[in-house]
């Protein structure tokens, strides 16, 4: 099982800091699983032009075919304005229109407050489910209270993130299963 975690801001540490404890406990509970972690402030990514993803080049054609060819995103975002980084809604619009089918993907939110709760609800998730992702209803959730001197420092927010990880696995894996047996059902 192949799972991008995507840490989506190039700027910050709260979201960097939460994917990099996703990626541990991937390590730590999954280590069957090939986990990626791709943080924006690592790449260099030209805007989406609207060609074909496998035409870019360099960091952005990276970052497009690993997130193509994974069976699973966990998408870390923090909240700017009331709103997803732009760097993350281009990492989407480098993608095609159906480009998340037959993945699936779960959310970790950062933000200053507890304000910006819904944002993953009215903003991350209708471009997951246009892209056709198969979406974890769940999502993670970690506030200005979760974090000191770049550290998560909330036992439950520990506990959060390992259910966001299981979940995210244990929905793959479902779903993995219910198109191999579909497909199973065909003569040919």
């Amino acid at each position: 099982m192949k799972i991008v975690v995507l840490s989506g801001s190039t700027i910050g540490s709260k979201t960097r800091t939460a994917m990099n404890q996703v990626m541990k406990t991937i390590e730590e509970e999954n280590p069957e699983a090939e986990a990626t972690l791709i943080d924006l402030a690592d790449y260099d990514l030209v805007f989406s032009d609207g060609r074909d993803y496998r035409e870019y080049k360099g960091d952005t054609q990276y970052v497009a075919e690993t997130i193509m060819d994974a069976d699973a995103l966990i998408v870390g975002t923090p909240i700017f304005q009331a709103s997803i980084p732009g760097a993350l809604k281009n990492v989407f619009d480098l993608l095609p229109q159906d480009g998340l089918r037959d993945k699936v993907a779960s959310i970790l939110v950062t933000a200053g407050s507890t304000r910006h709760y819904l944002i993953a609800e009215t903003q991350l998730k209708p471009i997951l489910a246009y892209m056709k992702a198969q979406i974890v209803q769940s999502y993670t959730f970690l506030d200005e209270r979760d974090f000191f001197r770049k550290e998560i420092v909330n036992d439950d927010a520990f506990f959060r993130i390992e259910r966001l990880v299981e979940d995210t696995i244990v929905l793959t894996q479902t779903y993995k299963e219910i198109r191999e047996a579909k497909e199973a059902e065909y003569d040919f």
